[in-house]
């Protein structure tokens, strides 16, 4: 294992320590974005009111929920959704043997690379089990009319049977999200007016406002509709002679289409399509032209900026751990000046001088780059910008909002960490924008880079996990060229903590305890 693998690992560890012993203010951070009691899911689960069949088939009877055999055979909405994620696997299982053909694949503990079963999205014994609500009315510049999204969380679930006449529940690793839109122009209040972005923020502010969900099914009941996400472990490899230990993830995104009432298989939102951009010299002068004009570079500093889709992808295959050293883990790499020199290799779409001018052309026209100020700032965004590079972030990978397992019997021994310290590191830049939005103000949408929070959060979460405690990112203030890196300086560790390189080559470090 490389130095740095050990030092992201221990990390996590140390992470789930801290974290674990957090709960009571991971809640208070969470409070009016995000629902993660475990004891009203098991509520808004049990009684069939956030199912999934039942948010997309109100008009059934029956109060219990679907397992997947009936609910993607009993959903037409969802018909789409099956033979695409076995369209992935099986492209991932070729391209698998074809890179490693002394390796063998599939499902069970016989191999040496184990496959997620496929056969779990088509048993009676399984069903999505909600583990979460989480509000993003911080993506509301995505589409201001629907004021954001609100995103129900289910986790796949297996449920046995044991010999006393219970049930067993075992939490598979996949996630689907049902993204709705947190507001449909045709809903009224009590009194007949329409609900405003301003009505939807103070609800969440005061308590959550699940019982909206509940109640916004207006007629046609699809209005609220917007996409599904899915996210699966596909595989898992031990550590080998040709590879380290590595666990690859599958994200999908599903969009719904009115017209036809089904969801779709669509692009994943920034996912850049890497090799088919790196591979075709017209797009890569369209997408270096494209991202570097100053209004959209500016767009991209904040993360707010949504790539056209012609540039996109339709599925991620994301490797975990990736690390922080450049490598082909990681979703850009071989775009940016000084990686993948391989012979044969292409030109990298983006030189150095090519982010300076870029960077100076913006300041000539007053934008303010809070963010990226220089190439090594804007590899970083065009990293975490993409669905894979966010879900690497920290190097480490895997389902940031698992949920607490609230089904387990003994849930101390279980999951009781709802979400990943990325997800409540970035809460209170997210409430922030719901207090605008309640205000009635103009929020401001932008974030900083996916693995440290932004500085507007810096007095609440100063001294936590969250912000520049264990394993927290750190600016490197002596690396590679002996100067600080404008775009990380301000990336410091706690008191009684130093800044140890993590990388060889990085200008990022990780805060662990100074030793003697």
């Amino acid at each position: 294992m490389s130095r740095a693998l050990r030092i992201l690992v221990a990390a996590a560890a140390l992470l789930g320590g801290v974290v674990s012993l957090a709960a009571t203010e991971n809640a208070q951070l969470a409070r009016g974005t995000a629902i993660t009691d475990p004891d009203l899911l098991r509520r808004l689960d049990q009684s069939d009111a956030l199912t999934i069949s039942r948010l997309l088939w109100p008009e059934r009877n029956a109060d219990v929920p679907l397992a997947t055999d009936l609910m993607f055979s009993s959903l037409p909405q969802l018909k789409a959704i099956p033979p695409a994620i076995d369209a992935e696997f099986d492209r991932y299982v070729s391209r698998y043997k074809e890179t490693y053909p002394g390796e063998s694949i599939g499902v069970g503990e016989g191999f040496d690379v184990q496959l997620f079963d496929r056969a779990n999205l088509k048993s009676r014994d399984t069903r999505f089990v909600l583990a979460g609500i989480v509000n993003r009315m911080d993506r509301a510049y995505v589409s201001e009319e629907s004021c954001g999204e609100i995103r129900l969380i289910y986790r796949l679930t297996r449920f046995e049977s044991r010999p006393d006449g219970g049930k067993t529940a075992t939490r598979l690793p996949m996630t689907l999200n049902l993204v709705m839109k947190a507001r449909d122009a045709r809903q009224t209040d009590g009194n007949g007016r329409p609900i405003n972005c301003a009505e939807i923020a103070r609800r969440w502010l005061d308590n959550g406002d699940w019982q909206g969900l509940i109640g916004s099914r207006i007629s046609p009941y699809d209005a609220m509709l917007d996409r599904i996400e899915t996210n699966i472990q596909v595989s898992i490899a031990p550590k080998s002679a040709l590879h380290d230990f590595r666990s690859d993830y599958l994200l999908k995104v599903f969009k719904y289409d009115a017209a036809t009432k089904t969801f779709e298989e669509s692009t994943l939102e920034n996912q850049i399509d890497r090799d088919r951009i790196l591979a075709d010299d017209a797009l890569r002068r369209d997408f270096r032209d494209w991202l570097l004009a100053p209004d959209h570079l500016r767009e991209f500093d904040r993360g707010t900026v949504l790539i056209p889709e012609k540039f996109l992808a339709k599925a991620a295959v994301v490797p975990t751990p990736a690390g922080l050293d450049a490598s082909a883990l990681q979703p850009e790499f071989g775009m940016m000046q000084g990686e993948d020199k391989g012979e044969g290799k292409a030109d990298p779409i983006f030189t150095d001088n090519d982010v300076v001018s870029a960077l100076k052309q913006a300041a000539a026209r007053g934008v303010d780059m809070q963010n990226v100020r220089s190439a090594a700032g804007f590899q970083r965004r065009l990293n975490d910008v993409t669905c894979a590079g966010c879900h690497q972030t920290r190097g480490i990978g895997g389902f940031h909002f698992p949920g607490v397992d609230w089904l387990a019997d003994k849930p101390s021994n279980s999951t009781i960490v709802p979400a990943s310290p990325h997800f409540f590191g970035d809460q209170l830049r997210r409430r922030d924008i719901l207090t605008a939005f309640a205000a009635g103000k103009r929020p401001d949408f932008s974030r900083g880079f996916a693995n440290r929070p932004q500085t507007r959060g810096s007095l609440e979460l100063a001294g936590t996990e969250y912000q520049d405690g264990w394993g927290a990112h750190c600016s490197l203030q002596n690396a590679g060229s002996g100067t600080a890196d404008k775009s990380f300086t301000s990336w410091t560790c706690a008191k009684g903590l130093t800044c140890q390189a993590a990388a060889a080559s990085s200008r990022i470090g990780m805060c662990f305890i100074k030793t003697r």
